[in-house]
């Protein structure tokens, strides 16, 4: 069968070694939709994730593109045990842990390994988890992260399990908004991510899709970019994690509702589609972020 558990399992993807400069951080600030609202050239709260200086602060999301980020082929999905095409491939969910707020210039080393493979019926479902290292072997975050392979599934293997994150019942503490832009995806696809789903409109209708949609990891990080500026005062190096499952897409041109809430030293959240046809469509659910 085209996905073997016993084979995945376990198995290890790859150890790849990367570096990264304030260019790159940049660059990625800009893809997520940092300064793109009027004023954000003169807003000093605004200037700290688009220009270099001592000011200059790292989104944690960054660490989850920082290992692929010069990447220029279209992902690869040669996974142990696993033979699958990229047309039946969507992001499930993804987490970043940091040990420490992540620095402006540095190098690493991350190991990934396949942790699990779920079977969903009419679909499978495969995480991975990644480490990453500083030169000197120590550990600097974790990402863990599924896809969701439609039409992979039913062989009778675990279902796994889920920890959906309740919201709280009353309004929320930050309610914003964010305009995705006509050419998000396409700047979005520089920091490492050259899948054809969000830029070749033939490629997103064969996947099902009218038009390319946006990457997940891109609204990933424009939610995380969102709350950090709404609930703690836009210092990055407070937040210690930050995860979300993926619930739905949203197009370029479309906005994006993020709601927030305080809850017990942890924020919880979530992003849908504001207005249009599409108002109130899911875009990422369980949301948790983690500060100090």
């Amino acid at each position: 069968m085209p996905i073997d558990p016993e084979a995945a399992v376990g198995a290890t993807v790859g150890e790849v070694s990367f570096s990264w400069t304030s260019s790159e951080v940049l660059l990625y600030h800009l893809a997520i939709g940092a300064g793109s609202r009027p004023g954000d050239n003169v807003d000093p709260a605004a200037l700290r994730w688009t220009t270099d200086g001592p000011g200059l602060q790292v989104l944690p999301s960054f660490g989850v593109v920082a290992p692929t980020f010069h990447v220029t082929e279209r992902p690869s999905l040669d996974l142990p045990g696993c033979d699958i095409d990229l047309s039946q491939v969507v992001h499930g969910s993804q987490a970043i842990t940091l040990r420490a707020p992540l620095p402006t210039t540095g190098s690493a080393t991350v190991r990934t390994t396949l942790t699990d493979v779920w079977d969903k019926g009419k679909a499978a479902v495969i995480w991975q988890e990644g480490v990453a290292r500083s030169d000197s072997s120590a550990e600097l975050w974790t990402t863990r992260s599924s896809i969701f392979v439609r039409g992979e599934g039913g062989w009778g293997g675990d279902r796994g399990a889920s920890e959906p994150v309740g919201l709280p019942d009353r309004a929320p503490d930050a309610d914003t908004t964010y305009d995705i832009t006509p050419q998000q995806a396409l700047l979005y696809r520089m920091c490492g991510d050259r899948n054809p789903l969000h830029s070749d409109p033939d490629f997103a209708r064969a996947a099902g899709f009218p038009a390319p949609i946006l990457h997940g990891l891109c609204s990933y990080g424009i939610v995380l970019r969102e709350l950090t500026t709404a609930l703690l005062g836009g210092d990055a190096t407070r937040v210690t994690g930050f995860s979300a499952r993926f619930t739905g897409v949203v197009y370029p041109g479309e906005t994006m509702r993020v709601h927030g809430w305080q809850d017990d030293g942890r924020i919880l959240g979530q992003a849908t589609v504001a207005g249009g046809d599409r108002d109130g469509a899911p875009v990422l659910g369980d949301v948790l972020l983690t500060s100090s």
